[in-house]
């Protein structure tokens, strides 16, 4: 009776709009029908318009997989720009992995590890975001130089910096989990109605469910999947130390710079509190943007908010122009403007005040590392002139 008065509410005719297509998509952008022009920007390669996300009315499941398998191709483009865009290569982690061990992997400019000057870390936010990405949302919808990290890399690279790329998210190999198949139904208790009334009326709700059904939409069943962690990089935070300790304090490089966007800036805090001094001895500069740490939660030492404050500086998302100086929120790192009110924005419209930032403080390092320089010198030439002058 229940089911009866529910098909009766329902206008099965809306229902029948809501059927739910097969979780099916394109395996490249070609066939997604979608390219990248000559501003990075993606568009439909036959009507010039942006990326539409509701494809379908009224499916906003199927719609959210159909994003999701672009945003997957996406990884992969970037990847390829990383590569032959950068010229950077794979670094498999860990870096003693065994045969049918998951895996993760950073990527590295030719000089990453033997540049003797300078070496620019890239760490991303939490999320879908993969090596070179700071937002899938900004690449799908708005161009390549706001979403990736290659303006970043490509600057570096032509002011001299060696460079690591992380990937803090690439963190489990996921398994498709095998079917388990339920068990049938344990037979009900016996009903008191004749055997011959009780089938006819079986057989009367039985269709009305199977028509109630054929109307409505058939959801599709998502794969149930397990993820195998990878080994000593099972997080974000996991992930900034394994490089850490594996790459950048093997790295030549005298001074380290390190950028940082979201959940990026809280594992890097993290690695502080797990490698102060290393880090305070290695690390020239670093630019968070809209970092998620928390220095009191994160229980850092008095003397890494010091550091922070000497060291660092956080561009937020603000309505305040972009650089202006703004109230700090906790004792650690000064924050200034991003320049804008969307979080996703903060690293790209940050650009040009990063690299400003890092060239100011390494310059300032360096003419205070020239003034104890000519002091020493100047001490031991006048040592050596008294000690002639006793002779």
């Amino acid at each position: 009776m229940m089911l009866y008065i529910i098909m009766m509410l329902i206008d099965l005719d809306e229902l029948m709009k809501k059927d739910e297509p097969p979780f099916t998509f394109p395996k490249t952008l070609e066939e997604f029908e979608y390219a990248f022009n000559e501003y990075g920007q993606l568009r439909h390669i036959k009507t010039g318009e942006p990326f539409v996300f509701n494809a379908r009315e009224d499916l906003h499941r199927w719609n959210q997989k159909r994003y999701e398998a672009l945003g997957e191709i996406i990884t992969q483009y970037v990847y390829e720009l990383l590569e032959k865009k950068c010229n950077m290569t794979k670094a498999i982690l860990p870096v003693d992995t065994t045969e049918d061990e998951a895996t993760s992997f950073i990527y590295l400019s030719p000089d990453a590890l033997s540049n003797p000057s300078k070496l620019l870390v890239l760490v991303q936010g939490s999320g879908v975001v993969r090596a070179g990405q700071w937002a899938r949302r900004l690449i799908i919808n708005q161009d390549l130089d706001s979403g990736t990290q290659i303006p970043f890399i490509t600057r570096a690279i032509e002011e001299g910096y060696g460079v690591m790329v992380l990937n803090p998210n690439e963190n489990y190999l996921e398994l498709e989990k095998p079917a388990i198949f339920s068990p049938l139904p344990s037979p009900t208790e016996p009903s008191d109605e004749p055997a011959e009334k009780r089938e006819r009326k079986d057989d009367k709700e039985g269709k009305k469910k199977r028509e109630f059904y054929e109307k409505y939409r058939n959801p599709q069943k998502e794969t149930e999947t397990e993820r195998i962690p990878v080994r000593e990089n099972g997080s974000s935070e996991e992930h900034v130390l394994y490089v850490w300790d594996h790459f950048v304090s093997k790295a030549a490089a005298k001074n380290v710079f390190i950028m940082a966007h979201s959940y990026g800036g809280l594992s890097f805090v993290e690695l502080m509190n797990q490698r102060e001094m290393q880090v305070k001895n290695r690390a020239c500069a670093v630019a968070l943007t809209d970092s998620a740490h928390n220095i009191w939660l994160q229980e850092t030492s008095k003397g890494t908010q010091d550091w922070m404050q000497q060291h660092c500086s956080n561009w937020v998302s603000s309505p305040e122009p972009l650089d202006t100086p703004l109230d700090p929120m906790l004792p650690d790192c000064p924050r200034v403007s991003a320049g804008t009110e969307r979080h996703e924005l903060t690293s790209w419209m940050s650009f040009n005040s990063i690299f400003r930032f890092f060239s100011e403080v390494l310059e300032a390092k360096e003419d205070e590392e020239a003034v104890e320089t000519s002091n020493i010198v100047t001490t031991r030439s006048s040592s050596l002139k008294n000690k002639h002058q006793d002779l």
